[in-house]
């Protein structure tokens, strides 16, 4: 298995395992997710770092017309194989410059990838690519987490998110920064160790909200997750939506 540099943090050897049962795959993490996106697409959507298809495919299944932007040709690759998956146009690029033809009713980024985008700049950039994708009135949603900060006692810098049978999973803040990084350690049945570490940027709702408006949007609807639950202090995730108010 050859890695390809240009494929980024998501090259063959993760897109191979990628989209293996439990975690983000599971329907019942997809579906609410898939549910609530074709609700708002009136029209073509775009996804932002389609990734293998996770979301995509089971859209475009539905009869919405889906195009994406993903930056690793891996990832990219496995989204014609799922149900759906050969009606998206997938473009490959990046996020916060790649243009592709035509007006959306939506542009969506999920899975907290609005942080693989490690600057603010970069950041903005995305939301600035999103509504020149847009037309008047379009929407742009983002999935993403609330920064973990509150479990950070003072002298501490690293948060567990996961701990499983054969897996640890934790993330490493730096506060002054806003950078942080996501460390998963994989140790296999016959004892093969594997560590990987993902950089991240941690992005506050108001600080996303400032960013729409330098876009020429304003929010519409945020939501603790995609069965529009309130959201609240204790949420540890956000979904939000802003409309473009510029043509």
């Amino acid at each position: 298995m050859i890695d390809d540099p240009a494929d980024g943090w998501f090259p063959e050897s993760v897109a191979a395992t990628y989209d293996g049962p439990g975690g983000a795959n599971r329907p019942e993490v997809v579906t609410p997710a898939v549910d609530l996106l074709e609700s708002l697409a009136d029209g073509p959507a775009l996804e932002f770092a389609a990734g293998t298809g996770r979301i995509a495919a089971p859209l475009a299944a539905r009869g919405v017309p889906v195009s994406g932007i993903e930056l690793s040709r891996a990832m990219a690759a496995r989204i014609a194989g799922k149900p759906g998956g050969d009606q998206v146009h997938v473009t490959i690029g990046d996020m916060t410059a790649t243009r592709v033809p035509g007006r959306f009713s939506l542009v969506y980024l999920v899975f907290n990838t609005i942080g693989n985008v490690t600057t603010q700049d970069g950041q903005v950039d995305v939301f600035r690519n999103a509504a020149a994708h847009l037309r008047p009135g379009g929407l742009f949603l983002v999935e993403v987490g609330v920064p973990n900060l509150r479990r950070l006692p003072p002298g501490q810098d690293t948060v567990p998110f996961a701990i499983s049978p054969g897996y640890v999973g934790f993330d490493q803040y730096d506060v002054v920064t806003q950078q942080f990084t996501s460390n998963h350690v994989t140790v296999s049945p016959d004892g093969q160790g594997r560590f990987r570490r993902i950089p991240f940027r941690y992005v506050w709702p108001a600080e996303l909200d400032l960013m729409a408006r330098l876009a020429g949007m304003r929010l519409r609807h945020r939501w603790g997750g995609w069965d529009r639950s309130e959201f609240t202090a204790d949420s540890t995730k956000h979904v939000s939506v802003w409309a473009l108010t510029e043509s």
